[in-house]
Protein backbone atom coordinates (compact mmCIF):
# COMPACT_ATOMS: atom_id res chain seq x y z
CA UNK A 1 0.00 0.00 0.00
CA UNK A 2 3.04 2.47 0.89
CA UNK A 3 4.71 1.76 -2.44
CA UNK A 4 1.73 2.95 -4.27
CA UNK A 5 1.01 5.83 -2.24
CA UNK A 6 5.14 7.11 -2.24
CA UNK A 7 5.32 8.05 -5.87
CA UNK A 8 1.83 9.79 -5.76
CA UNK A 9 3.09 11.92 -3.21
CA UNK A 10 5.67 13.85 -5.61
CA UNK A 11 3.42 13.60 -8.43
CA UNK A 12 1.13 17.24 -9.15
CA UNK A 13 -0.86 15.51 -11.64
CA UNK A 14 -1.97 13.27 -8.64
CA UNK A 15 -2.26 16.49 -5.98
CA UNK A 16 -4.04 18.34 -8.56
CA UNK A 17 -6.81 15.07 -8.71
CA UNK A 18 -6.88 14.61 -5.46
CA UNK A 19 -7.89 18.20 -4.66
CA UNK A 20 -10.65 17.85 -7.96
CA UNK A 21 -12.40 14.74 -6.50
CA UNK A 22 -12.58 16.66 -2.88
CA UNK A 23 -14.46 19.32 -3.98
CA UNK A 24 -16.15 17.18 -6.61
CA UNK A 25 -17.44 14.58 -3.52
CA UNK A 26 -17.92 17.59 -1.17
CA UNK A 27 -19.95 19.18 -3.52
CA UNK A 28 -21.82 15.48 -4.36
CA UNK A 29 -22.68 14.76 -0.52
CA UNK A 30 -24.33 18.12 -0.59
CA UNK A 31 -27.60 16.14 -1.37
CA UNK A 32 -26.82 12.88 0.86
CA UNK A 33 -26.96 15.90 4.12
CA UNK A 34 -29.57 17.57 2.97
CA UNK A 35 -31.44 14.21 3.10
CA UNK A 36 -30.27 13.20 6.56
CA UNK A 37 -30.63 16.78 7.90
CA UNK A 38 -34.42 17.03 7.13
CA UNK A 39 -34.63 13.50 8.11
CA UNK A 40 -32.88 13.51 11.54
CA UNK A 41 -34.51 17.06 12.44
CA UNK A 42 -37.87 15.06 12.37
CA UNK A 43 -36.87 13.10 15.51
CA UNK A 44 -36.78 14.78 19.38
CA UNK A 45 -33.49 16.35 19.58
CA UNK A 46 -31.99 14.32 22.13
CA UNK A 47 -31.45 11.59 19.29
CA UNK A 48 -30.72 14.19 16.49
CA UNK A 49 -26.66 14.51 16.78
CA UNK A 50 -26.56 10.66 17.13
CA UNK A 51 -28.63 9.90 14.39
CA UNK A 52 -27.20 12.42 11.87
CA UNK A 53 -23.65 11.09 12.97
CA UNK A 54 -24.42 7.49 12.26
CA UNK A 55 -25.66 8.36 8.90
CA UNK A 56 -22.47 10.04 8.26
CA UNK A 57 -20.53 7.32 9.48
CA UNK A 58 -22.34 4.78 7.58
CA UNK A 59 -21.68 6.59 4.26
CA UNK A 60 -17.60 6.77 5.04
CA UNK A 61 -18.15 2.72 5.59
CA UNK A 62 -20.17 2.32 2.41
CA UNK A 63 -18.32 4.65 0.06
CA UNK A 64 -14.84 2.76 1.38
CA UNK A 65 -15.70 -0.62 1.48
CA UNK A 66 -17.13 0.15 -2.18
CA UNK A 67 -13.61 1.23 -3.11
CA UNK A 68 -12.39 -2.29 -1.86
CA UNK A 69 -14.11 -3.63 -4.75
CA UNK A 70 -13.11 -1.46 -7.19
CA UNK A 71 -13.78 -3.93 -10.30
CA UNK A 72 -17.19 -4.73 -9.03
CA UNK A 73 -18.32 -1.39 -9.14
CA UNK A 74 -17.23 -0.71 -12.14
CA UNK A 75 -18.75 -4.11 -13.77
CA UNK A 76 -21.89 -2.03 -12.57
CA UNK A 77 -21.92 -0.30 -15.45
CA UNK A 78 -22.32 -3.35 -17.91
CA UNK A 79 -25.75 -3.51 -19.25
CA UNK A 80 -27.71 -6.56 -17.95
CA UNK A 81 -30.90 -6.19 -20.15
CA UNK A 82 -32.40 -4.58 -22.87
CA UNK A 83 -35.59 -3.40 -23.58
CA UNK A 84 -34.11 -2.24 -27.38
CA UNK A 85 -36.09 1.10 -27.23
CA UNK A 86 -32.94 3.62 -28.09
CA UNK A 87 -33.53 7.86 -28.82
CA UNK A 88 -30.97 10.50 -29.10
CA UNK A 89 -31.44 11.12 -25.47
CA UNK A 90 -32.43 8.56 -23.99
CA UNK A 91 -31.35 4.54 -23.74
CA UNK A 92 -33.10 0.99 -21.98
CA UNK A 93 -30.02 -0.71 -21.72
CA UNK A 94 -30.15 -0.95 -18.29
CA UNK A 95 -26.88 -1.45 -15.85
CA UNK A 96 -27.18 -2.35 -12.23
CA UNK A 97 -26.28 1.20 -11.34
CA UNK A 98 -28.72 2.42 -13.74
CA UNK A 99 -31.47 0.13 -11.54
CA UNK A 100 -29.84 1.83 -8.34
CA UNK A 101 -30.18 5.05 -9.10
CA UNK A 102 -33.81 4.82 -10.73
CA UNK A 103 -34.94 2.96 -7.26
CA UNK A 104 -32.43 5.56 -4.95
CA UNK A 105 -34.95 8.57 -7.52
CA UNK A 106 -38.10 6.68 -6.91
CA UNK A 107 -37.55 6.37 -2.96
CA UNK A 108 -36.10 10.20 -2.95
CA UNK A 109 -39.39 11.50 -4.86
CA UNK A 110 -41.68 9.47 -2.68
CA UNK A 111 -39.72 10.85 0.18
CA UNK A 112 -39.91 14.11 -0.51
CA UNK A 113 -43.27 14.06 -1.58
CA UNK A 114 -44.55 12.87 1.46
CA UNK A 115 -43.06 15.24 3.59
CA UNK A 116 -44.84 17.90 1.49
CA UNK A 117 -48.24 16.26 2.31
CA UNK A 118 -47.12 16.36 5.95
CA UNK A 119 -46.23 20.29 5.48
CA UNK A 120 -49.20 21.45 3.99
CA UNK A 121 -51.79 18.94 5.79
CA UNK A 122 -54.36 20.33 7.90
CA UNK A 123 -55.39 17.26 9.76
CA UNK A 124 -54.23 17.67 13.51
CA UNK A 125 -51.82 14.84 14.86
CA UNK A 126 -52.81 12.74 18.00
CA UNK A 127 -50.48 14.16 20.57
CA UNK A 128 -52.59 12.11 22.82
CA UNK A 129 -49.93 9.20 23.41
CA UNK A 130 -48.99 7.67 26.05
CA UNK A 131 -45.84 8.33 27.74
CA UNK A 132 -44.80 4.59 27.01
CA UNK A 133 -46.15 4.73 23.64
CA UNK A 134 -44.22 7.91 22.76
CA UNK A 135 -40.66 5.92 24.23
CA UNK A 136 -41.96 3.52 21.51
CA UNK A 137 -42.73 5.79 18.74
CA UNK A 138 -39.06 7.62 19.25
CA UNK A 139 -37.66 4.06 18.78
CA UNK A 140 -39.44 3.24 16.02
CA UNK A 141 -38.75 6.34 14.04
CA UNK A 142 -34.79 6.58 14.92
CA UNK A 143 -35.09 2.81 13.33
CA UNK A 144 -36.72 3.67 10.73
CA UNK A 145 -34.92 7.37 9.86
CA UNK A 146 -31.31 5.14 10.45
CA UNK A 147 -32.67 2.67 7.21
CA UNK A 148 -33.58 5.25 5.32
CA UNK A 149 -30.26 6.92 4.95
CA UNK A 150 -28.54 3.64 4.63
CA UNK A 151 -30.81 3.22 1.76
CA UNK A 152 -29.97 6.68 0.67
CA UNK A 153 -26.69 6.48 1.33
CA UNK A 154 -26.20 3.27 -0.82
CA UNK A 155 -27.26 5.12 -3.74
CA UNK A 156 -25.24 7.82 -3.23
CA UNK A 157 -22.51 6.08 -2.43
CA UNK A 158 -22.80 4.13 -5.48
CA UNK A 159 -22.94 7.70 -7.91
CA UNK A 160 -20.03 9.20 -5.64
CA UNK A 161 -17.42 6.58 -6.58
CA UNK A 162 -18.41 5.79 -9.76
CA UNK A 163 -17.52 9.70 -10.34
CA UNK A 164 -14.28 9.41 -8.69
CA UNK A 165 -13.29 6.11 -10.95
CA UNK A 166 -13.81 8.28 -13.72
CA UNK A 167 -11.65 10.87 -12.68
CA UNK A 168 -8.52 8.95 -11.35
CA UNK A 169 -7.10 5.40 -12.26
CA UNK A 170 -5.10 5.57 -7.64
CA UNK A 171 -7.40 3.87 -5.22
CA UNK A 172 -5.32 5.93 -2.42
CA UNK A 173 -6.47 8.87 -4.00
CA UNK A 174 -9.96 7.75 -3.79
CA UNK A 175 -9.93 7.03 -0.43
CA UNK A 176 -8.62 9.68 0.80
CA UNK A 177 -10.81 11.89 -0.79
CA UNK A 178 -13.58 10.26 0.22
CA UNK A 179 -12.62 10.46 3.63
CA UNK A 180 -11.92 14.27 3.57
CA UNK A 181 -15.19 14.98 2.21
CA UNK A 182 -16.99 12.51 4.37
CA UNK A 183 -15.36 14.85 7.34
CA UNK A 184 -16.54 18.16 5.87
CA UNK A 185 -20.13 16.16 5.86
CA UNK A 186 -19.64 15.71 9.22
CA UNK A 187 -18.05 19.10 10.70
CA UNK A 188 -21.36 21.10 8.61
CA UNK A 189 -24.10 18.13 9.55
CA UNK A 190 -25.11 20.00 12.82
CA UNK A 191 -25.02 23.69 11.51
CA UNK A 192 -26.59 23.02 8.26
CA UNK A 193 -29.63 20.86 10.32
CA UNK A 194 -29.70 23.74 12.74
CA UNK A 195 -30.12 26.14 10.26
CA UNK A 196 -32.95 24.04 8.63
CA UNK A 197 -34.27 23.41 11.90
CA UNK A 198 -34.32 27.40 12.74
CA UNK A 199 -35.87 28.50 9.19
CA UNK A 200 -39.00 26.30 8.31
CA UNK A 201 -39.08 27.77 5.44
CA UNK A 202 -35.99 26.36 4.36
CA UNK A 203 -38.01 23.00 4.37
CA UNK A 204 -39.59 23.24 2.11
CA UNK A 205 -36.63 24.17 -0.35
CA UNK A 206 -34.89 21.45 0.24
CA UNK A 207 -38.05 19.13 0.11
CA UNK A 208 -37.73 20.84 -3.40
CA UNK A 209 -34.13 20.16 -3.73
CA UNK A 210 -34.75 16.76 -3.20
CA UNK A 211 -38.01 16.28 -5.58
CA UNK A 212 -35.24 17.39 -8.09
CA UNK A 213 -32.46 15.36 -7.17
CA UNK A 214 -34.72 12.27 -7.32
CA UNK A 215 -36.15 12.96 -10.99
CA UNK A 216 -32.39 14.21 -12.17
CA UNK A 217 -31.24 10.19 -10.51
CA UNK A 218 -34.10 8.61 -12.67
CA UNK A 219 -33.36 10.74 -15.70
CA UNK A 220 -29.93 9.28 -15.05
CA UNK A 221 -30.54 5.52 -15.50
CA UNK A 222 -33.16 6.15 -18.58
CA UNK A 223 -29.55 7.45 -19.62
CA UNK A 224 -30.37 11.25 -20.00
CA UNK A 225 -27.84 12.80 -18.48
CA UNK A 226 -28.61 16.38 -16.88
CA UNK A 227 -25.30 18.37 -16.19
CA UNK A 228 -24.58 18.70 -12.69
CA UNK A 229 -23.49 22.19 -13.08
CA UNK A 230 -27.32 22.98 -14.08
CA UNK A 231 -28.30 21.25 -10.94
CA UNK A 232 -26.14 22.81 -8.36
CA UNK A 233 -26.66 26.15 -10.25
CA UNK A 234 -30.48 26.40 -10.14
CA UNK A 235 -30.14 24.95 -6.18
CA UNK A 236 -27.64 28.05 -5.12
CA UNK A 237 -29.51 30.51 -7.20
CA UNK A 238 -32.50 29.29 -5.44
CA UNK A 239 -30.74 28.91 -2.16
CA UNK A 240 -29.94 32.71 -2.69
CA UNK A 241 -33.20 34.18 -3.55
CA UNK A 242 -34.13 32.02 0.09
CA UNK A 243 -31.77 34.16 1.55
CA UNK A 244 -33.07 37.23 0.62
CA UNK A 245 -36.66 36.74 1.28
CA UNK A 246 -35.59 35.30 4.93
CA UNK A 247 -33.01 38.99 4.85
CA UNK A 248 -36.39 40.81 3.81
CA UNK A 249 -38.53 38.97 6.91
CA UNK A 250 -36.06 39.89 9.26
CA UNK A 251 -35.51 43.23 8.51
CA UNK A 252 -39.13 43.89 8.65
CA UNK A 253 -39.78 42.01 12.30
CA UNK A 254 -36.70 44.70 13.34
CA UNK A 255 -38.52 47.75 11.86
CA UNK A 256 -41.90 46.66 13.55
CA UNK A 257 -40.02 46.06 16.74
CA UNK A 258 -38.64 49.78 16.29
CA UNK A 259 -42.07 51.22 15.69
CA UNK A 260 -43.56 49.13 18.62
CA UNK A 261 -40.77 50.19 21.01
CA UNK A 262 -40.96 53.87 19.35
CA UNK A 263 -45.12 53.91 20.22
CA UNK A 264 -44.58 52.51 23.39
CA UNK A 265 -42.00 55.40 24.65
CA UNK A 266 -44.43 57.72 22.91
CA UNK A 267 -47.67 56.24 24.89
CA UNK A 268 -45.39 56.17 28.43
CA UNK A 269 -44.29 59.99 27.49
CA UNK A 270 -48.22 60.87 27.13
CA UNK A 271 -48.86 58.70 30.20
CA UNK A 272 -46.69 60.74 32.26
CA UNK A 273 -47.14 64.29 31.29
CA UNK A 274 -50.01 65.05 33.06
CA UNK A 275 -48.24 64.67 36.33
CA UNK A 276 -45.69 67.07 35.39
Amino acid sequence: MLESITPLLTDPAAWAALVTLVVMEVVLGIDNLIFISILSNKLPPEHRQRTRRIGIGLALVMRLGLLATIGWIVGLTQPVFDLGIHGETFDTAFSWRDLILIAGGLFLVWKATKEIHHAVDTTPSNDHLLEKDKKDVVINNVGSAIFQIILLDLVFSVDSILTAVGMTDHVPIMMIAVVIAVLTMLLAADPLANFIDKNPTVVMLALGFLLMIGAVLIADGFGVHVPKGYIYAAMAFSALVEGLNMWSRNAQIRKNQAEEAAQAALNKAETAEPGV
